[in-house]
């Protein structure tokens, strides 16, 4: 897809503020490291982290937190990606939080791990003693995400106040923390998701499979598809096949696929043209409660 010249200037833009903020990050703090989750979002902040230290290695390891719910191919291309970057990958599992006491798995017919991450990922800070997590949240995502900062404050017990953040004036970002205390750092919060998608077409970017139109055994299950799995339970609805696509990636027992035929990157870049919802939209975890991602964030989700 041939992009225009404000196109190009524009996420030149994008890409000059994330670089700047990344290297903030390498500045400021001692212990950051850039949570992965084999995403779009996450692979476009793996190049501008190399683009940001080039042509030294990025100076922080990449952080997965695994639910043991993953799409196959997210951790094949996980792996994939780690080794072609020469990163170090520290992996941390939801299922060791569950068998240490540490999170309670859920029952029912809408369970999910996606919310015992927190859990996981708060003991990982604490055991790597991570003073700054970078990660690949857009302020266009939804509702709560639009009032972070591109440095959000996480107190003593990793929660998120929304009215307690610090102004952004000129381009400074106030780093200090108490001991304990540390950051959630966002340097994608002005992308939105063609911005995204735009970038990964001007830097040739691969991406997990689950990404581009294929056929799938799919369940609907709470107004959208979902992955067939034995993690889910279908209530008596027969798996059906269905050419989908998924707009994001998380747990697959929450992350909804849409019906599509988008099989490239321009056929993406079309079809999220004429979208009227946003990709969060088919993630179930998000339409729990009014405000389920602020509820999240506030114990200290991603």
């Amino acid at each position: 897809m041939k992009m225009t010249s404000y196109q190009k200037s524009h996420l030149q833009q994008l890409e000059s503020e994330a670089i700047f903020v990344l290297r903030e990050v390498a500045a400021q703090f001692e212990r950051p490291v850039l949570l992965f989750s084999g995403g779009k979002d996450s692979i476009v902040l793996v190049r501008l982290a190399q683009k940001a230290f080039w042509p030294g290695k990025f100076p922080f390891p990449l952080l997965h937190v695994d639910t043991g719910h993953n799409f196959p191919e997210t951790i094949e291309f996980r792996d994939e990606l780690v080794a072609q970057v020469g990163a170090q990958l520290i992996v941390r599992s939801v299922q060791d939080s569950i068998d240490q006491g540490r999170a309670v798995e859920e029952t029912g017919p809408n369970a999910s791990r996606n919310a015992l991450q927190t859990v996981t990922l708060l003991d990982a800070i604490a055991e790597l003693r991570v003073d700054a997590a970078i990660g690949g949240a857009r302020r266009d995502e939804e509702k709560a995400r639009a009032k972070e900062r591109f440095f959000s404050h996480r107190d003593l017990f990793g929660q998120w106040d929304p009215k307690n953040q610090r102004p952004e004036l000129w381009n400074l970002f106030n780093g200090y923390k108490r001991p304990g205390e540390h950051f959630r750092i966002f340097p994608l919060s002005n992308w939105t998701e063609m911005d995204v998608w735009l970038y990964i077409a001007a830097e040739q970017l691969s991406l997990p499979r689950i990404y581009f139109s294929h056929f799938r055994e799919v369940v609907r299950q709470g107004g959208t598809w979902l992955a067939n799995s034995p993690f889910i339970t279908a209530n008596g609805q027969a798996p059906e096949v269905k050419r989908v696509r998924f707009r994001t990636v998380g747990d697959l027992t929450c992350t909804g696929a849409v019906e599509s035929d988008a099989s490239s990157i321009d056929e993406i870049i079309r079809e999220v043209a004429a979208a009227r919802v946003t990709e969060r939209s088919t993630r179930g975890d998000d339409r729990r409660s009014e405000a389920a991602m602020e509820d999240r964030k506030r114990q200290g989700y991603f």
